[in-house]
């Protein structure tokens, strides 16, 4: 039990601190569907995932230079992972009539990306000796980014469905949480070429997810914005 909540905690506090954030909470229902869509989507991820990693590494292997790690970045890693959790996120909100403020791409957006995290950090806590150490670095570092990757993914595919169509803000909506998830797990594989370019990466990862979620709170508070705005009625002018 200890285990389990060392996993699951980290994720239940960010979905907490996005629930709180949102002035018009949606249904725990649908939430609790979002969640659940998220873990759900670890087992075609896996597959995938191993997939692409045998045919470029063979069974078991990795990437062992810096092209190859940061490859297994993001075509085993980052891409197959975002490309579900939007599948999951389509899924949930196109015939959501409860998705109707800028914030709730967000909202839709963590709940998945989370549920996702959870059964994730599970895997990795569970059955690990040093699983405290592995519990507090994820608890500060995978889980967070996460939550931060699907910031991202909600609030362009808000922006692309209530604000503008265009074709930019339709690509940015899997590009930006795939960059993002990209850069963090090339910096954290780059270990794998080298002790020494661990050592560097772990440092910058630091750095770039500091960034990251300040950008990723800039954009939440974006769409808050954009929703009290249309909340105001108008007010007449006087010429």
């Amino acid at each position: 039990m200890i285990l389990f909540a060392a996993a699951l905690l980290p994720a239940l506090l960010l979905l907490l601190y996005i629930w709180k954030k949102d002035p018009q909470p949606e249904p725990t229902s649908k939430l609790l569907k979002a969640f659940l869509a998220g873990v759900l989507i670890c087992v075609p991820v896996s597959i995938v995932e191993m997939a692409i990693q045998s045919l470029l590494f063979g069974e078991g292997g990795e990437g062992t230079t810096l092209i190859g790690s940061t490859a297994e970045a993001f075509l085993v890693a980052a891409i197959p992972e975002e490309a579900f959790k939007l599948l999951a996120l389509w899924l949930l909100v196109r015939k959501n009539p409860y998705f109707d403020e800028h914030f709730d791409g967000i909202v839709y957006a963590v709940f998945v990306g989370l549920g996702f995290a959870a059964i994730e950090n599970i895997f990795y806590v569970v059955g690990e000796e040093e699983w405290l150490t592995v519990a507090i670095s994820r608890a500060l570092l995978a889980v967070p980014g996460h939550y931060a990757f699907a910031v991202l993914m909600g609030y362009y595919y808000s922006l692309y469905h209530f604000v503008d169509r265009s074709r930019r803000n339709a690509v940015n909506i899997l590009l930006m949480p795939v960059l993002a998830h990209g850069i963090y797990d090339a910096l954290l594989m780059s270990g794998q070429v080298h002790p020494y370019f661990g050592i560097i990466g772990f440092f910058v990862v630091i750095w770039f997810c500091i960034k990251l979620h300040k950008y990723a709170k800039k954009k939440i508070m974006a769409q808050i914005y954009r929703d009290n705005e249309d909340a105001e009625p108008p007010t007449s002018s006087v010429t």
